[in-house]
């Protein structure tokens, strides 16, 4: 069960209507908000421990409030809904920092499976990790080995957790979209050899060379090489 409330951000009152009967069916407390002046002004009361966006909204679209919410460094698992379903507008809501995308009309048992699911990454995100000397803050976002710390990006920090908790084993570009992008498909972009590139170049500032690319496998993250 999520402790805190749920909000959810939908003009449509039906829509929200049942939705919110349905979370209260599945144990789970809720806050609506018809605008995203509405749900902005919610969410900065951090009292929401997850977030189900709809993607049009009357004033602020869910892409920019997603983009701001981001940007200010709020971690809040998102849930966007929208009735546009194509590739490129699942690539966008997720690139603005979606950890899913669901497209209306939906059934309300993947609604609720789609949620868990975001909620329960969300939670494995906020593991204090170590694998030798390199570690993770999570309050801080930080990665340490030793002593010496950097600061890095939500993305670059997910990727790294994944890559930790499966340190020695190969990681498939499709698991780390699936479970840092929520990728439930190939979006046909070098969205995850970027971003490793960009984590590479930054645990390097620290002296870390752990991260290796295993040509037609995926990744390896080294435990030998984060010291002893």
């Amino acid at each position: 069960m999520i402790q805190k409330p749920v909000l959810v951000v939908e003009d449509d009152p039906i829509i929200a209507g049942v939705i919110c009967r349905n979370l209260a069916a599945w144990g789970h407390p809720s806050l609506h908000a018809l605008t995203g002046r509405e749900a902005l002004a919610l969410e900065r009361e951090g009292t929401v421990g997850a977030i189900i966006l709809d993607r049009m909204l009357p004033d602020i679209g869910g892409i920019e409030i997603l983009s701001q919410w981001r940007a200010s460094g709020c971690n809040t698992p998102v849930l966007m809904l929208s009735a546009l379903g194509s590739v490129q507008d699942r690539v966008e809501g997720l690139k603005a920092g979606a950890d899913d995308y669901l497209t209306k009309p939906f059934d309300d048992a993947e609604l609720e499976a789609r949620l868990a699911a975001i909620c329960r990454r969300n939670q494995r995100k906020g593991e204090d990790l170590a694998v030798g000397r390199l570690r993770l803050d999570n309050a801080a976002h930080r990665a340490f080995l030793g002593d010496a710390g950097i600061d890095l990006n939500r993305k670059q920090f997910s990727m790294l957790a994944y890559l930790m908790r499966h340190a020695d084993r190969v990681v498939t570009r499709a698991m780390l979209l699936e479970n840092v992008w929520g990728y439930a498909f190939d979006p046909a972009t070098n969205i995850v050899e970027s971003n490793l590139s960009r984590l590479r170049g930054r645990l390097q500032a620290l002296g870390c060379d752990a991260v290796e690319t295993l040509r037609g496998e995926g990744y390896v993250l080294r435990s030998a090489k984060c010291g002893a």
